[in-house]
């Protein structure tokens, strides 16, 4: 039987325009969720410090010269020297964060193999694919 040429089904130009403007959409919407959520920085621990000195801070003399040359002073620079971030793990957050990805890796893998099953059908008839693993 002699094999007959594939040809893919063709997106048309509305198709292709509505992809890109979703994905853009969830990209733009990826970035910029956390920011409106108020989840950015939220990680982070200042421990507080009255009238702290260079020493105070832990800055040696080249430090020091270099925050001074930013125009900073002791006080103006405990905010940025004294934040730290932290790093504890919500182990609630966590497991939700865990089950997401793999009920998402799921469907993408049970969609998948439908759409291979359906261009090999299409390609090979349906008597040809069915027994393909």
């Amino acid at each position: 039987m002699p094999r007959r040429p594939y040809h893919p089904p063709e997106q048309g130009r509305a198709g292709q325009v509505i992809d890109v403007v979703v994905i853009l959409a969830l990209v733009f919407g990826t970035l910029w969720a956390p920011a409106f959520l108020g989840l950015t920085g939220a990680g982070t621990v200042t421990r507080p410090l009255a009238d702290p000195t260079w020493q105070d801070l832990g800055q040696t003399p080249a430090m020091q010269q270099a925050w001074e040359s930013l125009g900073m002073t002791p006080e103006t620079a405990a905010p940025a020297i004294l934040t730290r971030f932290d790093y504890s793990i919500d182990p609630l957050a966590f497991g939700l964060t865990a089950a997401l990805l793999v009920a998402y890796f799921g469907f993408v893998l049970r969609l998948s193999g439908k759409e291979y099953r359906d261009v090999i059908a299409e390609r090979f008839g349906e008597d040809e694919g069915e027994g393909a693993p």
